[in-house]
């Protein structure tokens, strides 16, 4: 039985409030962009998060990779960060050279807040119940 031909990747893991994305980046001449087998434009709601999901490939100047990315939980916006920020990772991995053209913009940099638990005796994490005299 013939096995099938192994591609050479360099892979990236990103991820933002709950949100993780697996990014495998193919050196291939064609230059596609696949996010859950999808188009980025459709897979996204906005320009804005299409945009933010690119900026990695525009600034190392890159344009003949094959990216491939897995991405899920958390909303739309924490899911674009986490592809910038594996998409990053993963250009870092295939050129040691990317790492100060990614780092000066805060690419690599992991964004670690996350959502604060609710508090006993609390209506939130810090809002308080409303106060009446009588």
């Amino acid at each position: 039985m013939p096995k099938a031909k192994m591609e050479k990747y360099y892979e990236g893991i990103g991820g933002r409030k709950t949100s993780s994305a697996r990014v495998r980046v193919y050196p291939d001449e064609k230059g596609s962009f696949e996010i859950n087998g999808k188009k980025p434009e459709d897979y996204f709601q906005t320009d804005n998060q299409v945009k933010k999901v690119h900026q990695p490939l525009e600034v190392v100047e890159m344009e003949g990779v094959k990216v491939s990315v897995l991405v899920k939980g958390g909303g739309m916006n924490s899911q674009s960060d986490a592809v910038r920020h594996g998409l990053s990772r993963a250009l870092e991995d295939y050129n040691e050279e990317f790492r100060k053209k990614l780092k000066s913009p805060g690419y690599l940099t992991r964004d670690s807040r996350q959502k604060e638990r609710k508090k006993p005796g609390k209506r939130g994490a810090r809002r308080s119940p409303q106060w009446r005299k009588r």
